[in-house]
């Protein structure tokens, strides 16, 4: 596994095996004896507390990237909070003002509804008056994250960084369409094959037809062109 997707870390290789063979493996037993609790942990916080049910908490966020002809594509990433699923991606070519922002919003969580609430952080990109007339419009309730405390907006954060360390920096684009295109093809291997820490080994939409592999019988079956080799059944 390592071999075939050098980027994955012990935690990931011990999570994706016990998903597809149904091994319950300690590939870094060391773990155990140095893993310390952190003290200052005295649970979950507020916003973990409320998005803890399905689609009540979404979270969203902006990001940049630059083509391979040096021009500045916005992407807006939306997740849901409880599931960690990606809802949507939307892109945008330019500077992005308030109308551009409400249609990337409605871009990326097309035929999804709508959650109960919406995270996002303190950037001015949230704060033009036709993005919190278009989540009123749509009876969302906004929640803004602390100022200048980036850990009290975590979860599309580090959704961020793995889409920048997983696709970003390991693939190119042209055209907003062609960057478009490789975002819907991340999404999908995010949400249905990819594991994940926070949800204990699990992917974001669990299928009711995932079988444990015979070991005898297993091929791998590459995501993403290639980039991303995960075992199935042969």
């Amino acid at each position: 596994m390592k071999q075939r997707n050098p980027r994955y870390g012990c935690p990931r290789i011990a999570q994706q095996i016990n998903l597809a063979l149904g091994l319950d493996l300690v590939v870094r037993r060391v773990l155990a004896v140095h893993y310390k609790p952190d003290p200052a942990d005295r649970g979950p916080s507020w916003l973990t507390t409320l998005g803890h049910a399905k689609d009540s908490l979404w979270n969203v966020d902006l990001c940049c990237a630059e083509s391979i002809t040096l021009r500045t594509h916005w992407i807006m990433v939306v997740m849901d909070q409880y599931t960690r699923r990606i809802v949507g991606f939307a892109v945008h070519v330019g500077d992005v003002d308030g109308p551009a922002a409400c249609r990337m919003f409605n871009d990326a969580t097309s035929g999804e509804g709508w959650p109960q609430r919406l995270s996002s952080d303190n950037d001015p990109l949230f704060q033009y008056r036709q993005w919190k007339a278009n989540l009123n419009i749509l009876n969302i309730e906004e929640i803004k994250s602390l100022p200048s405390v980036p850990m009290s907006h975590p979860f599309v954060e580090r959704l961020i960084g793995s889409v920048r360390r997983e696709l970003l920096d390991q693939t190119l684009f042209r055209t907003q369409t062609d960057l478009e295109k490789k975002l819907r093809a991340y999404q999908l291997y995010f949400n249905k094959n990819r594991c994940h820490s926070s949800r204990s080994g699990a992917t974001p939409v669990e299928s009711s037809g995932t079988k444990v592999i015979d070991l005898n019988h297993y091929c791998w079956k590459k995501h993403y062109r290639g980039l991303f080799l995960l075992p199935v059944a042969a």
